[in-house]
C-alpha cells in the first residue's frame, strides 16, 4: 500500500501563492505517475497536473497552465504543487494521487489513479 498525506492548503487572497505538498509512505517502489486533482462542491474530481517518476514530464490542466508548478523529490518522496497567481476558481479541496502502473496515458483521469491522499483545503478570496 501507498499512503499519501497532503499540506499547505490554506486561505489566501486572490493572486497570492500556496504551495502544497505530499508526502508518500509505504511501497513507494517502481515506476509510477504522481498528480495533483482538485474537487470543488457540486462538481466533479478535476485534473491539475502531473509529473512522471523521473521529473523530466509534466501536464497540466488548461486552466492552471503557466501559474501552477508540480515537481518532485524522488529521495524524499515528496510532490510538490506550486500555485501563483491564485484566482477564486481555484478554490477546491486538492489531491494528490499514485499510478503505480508504467504508462502515462490516461493521465487526467481520475480512475485510473491507484492511491489518494485526503486532501488538503485551497481557499481563494476575491
Amino acid at each position: 500500500q501507498v499512503q499519501l498525506v497532503e499540506s499547505g492548503g490554506g486561505s489566501v487572497q486572490a493572486g497570492g501563492s500556496l504551495r502544497l505538498s505530499c508526502a508518500a509512505s509505504g511501497r513507494t517502489f517502481g515506476s509510477y505517475f504522481m498528480g495533483w486533482f482538485r474537487q470543488a462542491p457540486g462538481k466533479e474530481r478535476e485534473f491539475v497536473a502531473v509529473i512522471n517518476r523521473s521529473g523530466g514530464s509534466t501536464y497540466y490542466a488548461d486552466s492552471v497552465k503557466g501559474r501552477f508548478t508540480i515537481s518532485r523529490d524522488n529521495a524524499k518522496n515528496l510532490v510538490y504543487l506550486q500555485m501563483n497567481s491564485l484566482k477564486p476558481e481555484d478554490t477546491a479541496v486538492y489531491y494528490c494521487a499514485v499510478r503505480n502502473v508504467d504508462r502515462g496515458f490516461g493521465y487526467g483521469i481520475p480512475h485510473n489513479y491507484d492511491y489518494w491522499g485526503q486532501g488538503t483545503q485551497v481557499t481563494v478570496s476575491s
